[in-house]
């Protein structure tokens, strides 16, 4: 036998999608002194993906390619195919030819890309729909951001909001607030704070009366309010409160979230974060009624999409088109 240097020479187990894969991270990332020497085809009906001229042995006679090779390390790649007893001979042939094994999880298949592995005790677990902002840093970010941003804007538009509850009250009879129960975080309920609207309020808890366009509930002073929602200035109170962040997606009535729950199969995914003030699917036109199934889909679409690719830095951009984009005003009544 040669001297081999610092070379790693390894051996994959499995000729399928997941050993392509290895040998794509691999050279693609350049691992420092890894060459692998061919594959073993552990299963006939496993189709062979890295080409068949790399296969230089098969299970049943891994000990004889051992005794006559150098290799440094076996990687199974063939999860999920593979028996007990064909794993344990893969590691029975390894331990006595004194060379390290590596398992490969193929959790992306199953899982996606939003996972991760973490230890519960003495168990491996692995965490399905691993979001960014489930992260102890990241969590921490976002709430001290929604805090802050929260304490500023409140004071910053305290003249406003007080002019717009002296409007209120003068404009017609009534509280200056509307507080419906809205679903949050978890799929528990909770009040959510807004500037009264209407003349005629749905019911706080189980309301049902969605608004519609011209409703003539709506005051005078309501219209303008919607239009440049305003009457949601009040939830910074909810974001101080912890039951809201400035962005996430927004909070339904338990009637509408049972009707998406049952229409779109992933909705109620987006409760794994707190409502926000505004959100990703708001800033591109998809506010207001959820009739269409188009209308269903696209908001179910875009709080996922948000929630699985949060930034503090994409909420910054979320609250400037809140600002800024006509898109986040135009179903807005």
């Amino acid at each position: 036998m040669m001297f081999k240097g610092n070379t790693k020479y390894a051996l994959v187990a499995g000729v399928g999608n997941v050993a392509k894969n290895v040998e794509e991270q691999i050279y693609a990332h350049r691992m420092t002194g890894y060459q692998i020497k061919g594959f073993i085809n552990c299963k006939r009906n496993e189709a062979c993906t890295v080409g068949e001229e790399k296969v230089v042995s098969n299970l049943k006679n891994i000990d004889e390619y051992l005794n006559e090779n150098i290799i440094d390390e076996i990687v199974i790649a063939s999860p999920g195919k593979l028996t007990r007893a064909e794993i344990q001979n893969i590691l029975s042939a390894a331990d006595f030819h004194g060379i390290r094994v590596k398992y490969i999880l193929d959790y992306h298949a199953i899982f996606g890309n939003n996972y991760k592995i973490t230890r519960f005790g003495q168990i491996d677990v692995v965490n399905i729909r691993q979001l960014p902002v489930d992260g102890m840093f990241n969590s921490f970010i976002k709430n001290s951001f929604d805090k802050i941003f929260s304490v500023l804007a409140l004071l910053f538009l305290s003249p406003l909001l007080f002019l717009i509850a002296a409007l209120i009250k003068l404009d017609s009879p009534g509280p200056v607030f509307y507080c419906p129960v809205r679903i949050g975080r978890g799929g528990k309920p909770f009040k959510i704070i807004k500037f009264r609207s209407m003349r005629i309020n749905d019911a706080v808890v189980e309301g049902k009366l969605s608004t519609q366009i011209n409703d003539p509930r709506i005051t005078s002073l309501g219209k303008f309010l919607r239009k440049y929602s305003l009457d949601e200035l009040p939830q910074f109170m909810n974001v101080l409160l912890g039951t809201m962040g400035v962005v996430g997606p927004r909070p339904h009535r338990r009637f509408l979230n049972k009707q998406l729950q049952m229409s779109e199969r992933k909705y109620m995914v987006r409760h794994y974060v707190k409502p926000g003030i505004t959100g990703w699917a708001q800033v591109n036109g998809w506010r207001g009624p959820t009739v269409t199934d188009e209308q269903k889909k696209q908001r179910t679409c875009h709080d996922l999409w948000y929630i699985e690719n949060w930034s503090i830095f994409l909420d910054i951009k979320i609250i400037y088109l809140t600002l800024f984009s006509k898109k986040a005003h135009r179903c807005a009544f």
